[in-house]
């Protein structure tokens, strides 16, 4: 049983001992300002809840291969790794689950004081048609954002160009896996109590 939830829920990323990479998609106005400071500006909103995810391919398929109105720019976020671990065990699911083994009530009780949202999205391929493991998402808000923007941040890169230019080639119908970013399986950690891969 444990091997099946393991394969349903997999956080894959790019990190080494330090830090992980997310990903994240603005306009150029917001994007720009990021690069330049290696943080977010005043353009970037603190009060509302910005999501952070760590699967490339989830990213192309959330922005369309940075061709959506309004997330033309694709950021490689290098963050904290103790960082990123915290944020995960501390989240709430975004919808309530009976597995996860606490009340409707307590799961309400959770959301409406937590900063930090988990959902296990269905994993994409590179024509973002659905695999058959979930891939995870985080949203922050709150005093997790005013951390993330001050604190967690260690290098933000625009990768745009790049994306561009991977859509271009498979739309040639090349190959282009070999290109992506190597994301591997990150250690497993506990969510909310429960082990995020169960």
């Amino acid at each position: 049983m444990e091997n099946k939830h393991r394969k349903q829920r997999e956080i894959r990323a790019v990190f080494d001992q330090d830090n992980i990479r997310v990903y994240q998609a603005y306009n150029p106005i917001i994007a720009q300002e990021a690069v330049k400071l290696q943080t977010f500006g005043s353009h970037f909103s603190r009060t509302r809840m910005t999501w952070i995810k760590p699967s490339f391919l989830w990213m192309m398929y959330r922005c369309g291969w940075a061709e959506k109105e309004g997330q033309e720019c694709v950021l490689a976020i290098d963050m904290k790794r103790e960082a990123f671990d915290k944020i995960v065990k501390e989240s709430v699911l975004s919808t309530y689950q009976e597995k996860s083994g606490i009340s409707m009530e307590e799961w309400k009780g959770r959301i409406k004081k937590s900063d930090i949202r988990c959902q296990w999205d269905p994993e994409r391929d590179i024509y973002g048609n659905p695999l058959s493991y979930r891939s995870i998402q985080l949203g922050i808000r709150g005093k997790a954002v005013e951390q993330y923007v001050e604190e967690w941040i260690v290098r933000i890169e625009d990768i745009t160009d790049y994306v561009r230019e991977l859509n271009q080639k498979k739309s040639q119908g090349i190959d282009i896996l070999g290109l992506l970013p190597r994301e591997i399986p990150y250690p497993d950690l506990r969510m909310g109590g429960e082990k995020y891969a169960v």
